[in-house]
């Protein structure tokens, strides 16, 4: 075995990329944690050595032990192997302003200041505005009998109802939408829509400084923690990346589940508890937050059996402890209302709640109105032939395309039209 810096690399350890994690990670976790137990080496992206962690017990040790495993990533002990382009620094950054890399009590301050703003939203205004650009969106394609979910729906509604409920006009929402869609795509156009994505959120923070209103970023400019526009902006725009992406992969997973599994058959003639269930179980068995970076450890330690050096990166893996053994006993899917999943990660640095029964509001309203609009709603495909995403990070579908009985637009009063 050799060594750099710390971190192992030997010839068993694990790209962090390729088919596997597109065609099936369940295997593939199951693979990892047959071989190398609950804790993996693996390499990212130029040869870069981390640790994956699989277990679900060594997960919650990790995210509950933040001064042993901190978010600070000044402590990693690859910094200088690090090139400047190097593909994974929006993920893994360094000295990044937001809340993500905030350690100790200026984190505690500062993740409840988000949790505050958002549980100033109107728990009903909330569900209205999900139903409201919902229908706006089928509107667009109610007429035509055949449609893509994931591009024309999924991909859309989390962000435009975020944008609202953050404070900006429903104008400024439509290019906010593509510019987020942009940035997350990681093509092109991924640094020219980050760029739009903070200059809006700089317009937004002086906008409501100049006339504040009932909205997230109005509550959190008044915050008594004294935070800068700057620290405002960043967590803003973390926020709005965190809370579309994985929304919009849990509606598109959830709905891939109840189109291809009979148990969620009458859910599309209008039953919502299914809907519910269908949700839960993506949670576990399909999660769309897949791995995360991560956690660095401030000395040397041990964990899972193996000798974790200080500075080594630990990256959380969500879904591979969702399906660790030595907690799902009978390897049954949990769709009883089980909430002890880690899909929203765990301990201080955990989505907070509001942000989680936001995006459950949103995904589960978006699946609802859209199963109420078109109620024979089917896979266009065969099932065999959907395809996702090929990343470790984030768990999704390229594509859902469907068919269905065409029916007429709504046309309510108040659609804000925008870009098809």
């Amino acid at each position: 075995m050799t060594t750099v810096s710390g971190c192992p690399v030997t010839h068993t350890s694990v790209p962090l990329s390729g088919p596997r994690f597109q065609s099936d990670p369940v295997q593939l976790y199951r693979d990892l944690r047959r071989d190398h137990g609950a804790i993996a080496p693996v390499v990212l992206d130029g040869d870069i050595p981390a640790w994956l962690v699989l277990g679900y017990r060594e997960l919650h040790q990790v995210t509950g032990d933040p001064v042993l495993f901190s978010r600070d990533s000044d402590l990693w002990n690859q910094w200088d192997r690090i090139p400047d382009d190097w593909p994974l620094l929006p993920m893994i950054g360094r000295k990044q302003p937001s809340i993500l890399y905030t350690v100790g009590e200026r984190h505690s301050v500062r993740a409840m200041m988000i949790s505050n703003a958002l549980e100033g939203v109107d728990p009903f205004s909330l569900k209205r505005y999900a139903e409201e650009f919902a229908d706006e969106l089928i509107d667009r394609f109610c007429t035509k009998g055949s449609v893509d979910i994931i591009a024309e729906y999924a991909k859309l509604l989390p962000a435009l109802v975020l944008a609202r409920i953050y404070g900006f006009s429903d104008e400024e929402a439509h290019p906010l939408v593509g510019a987020i869609n942009d940035m997350i795509d990681g093509r092109e156009r991924a640094l020219a829509g980050q760029q739009h994505l903070g200059a809006s959120m700089f317009q937004l923070l002086a906008d409501k400084h100049a006339e504040p209103g009932d909205d997230v970023a109005t509550r959190m400019l008044a915050d008594p923690g004294g935070f800068t526009d700057e620290e405002v902006a960043q967590d803003l725009m973390v926020m709005m990346a965190a809370g579309h992406q994985p929304t919009a992969d849990w509606m598109g997973n959830s709905l891939r589940l109840m189109l291809t599994d009979d148990r969620f058959a009458a859910s599309l003639s209008g039953g919502r508890h299914s809907v519910a269930e269908a949700m839960n179980e993506v949670l576990w068995e399909d999660t769309p937050t897949q791995n995360v970076a991560g956690r660095w450890a401030a000395r040397d330690t041990h964990l899972g059996g193996r000798h974790i050096r200080a500075g080594d990166l630990l990256l959380l893996g969500l879904a591979a402890a969702n399906g660790d053994p030595q907690v799902r006993t009978d390897g049954s899917a949990l769709t009883g209302g089980n909430n002890a999943f880690l899909s929203f990660g765990h301990g201080e640095h955990r989505c907070p709640f509001p942000a989680q029964e936001t995006a459950e509001v949103i995904a589960r309203t978006g699946i609802e109105v859209l199963l109420d609009r078109l109620p024979d709603v089917d896979l266009a495909v065969p099932a065999e032939q959907l395809t996702r995403r090929p990343s470790p990070w984030l768990r999704g579908l390229t594509d859902l395309p469907v068919l269905f009985t065409p029916t007429p637009a709504l046309g309510r009063p108040g659609s804000h039209g925008g870009p098809a």
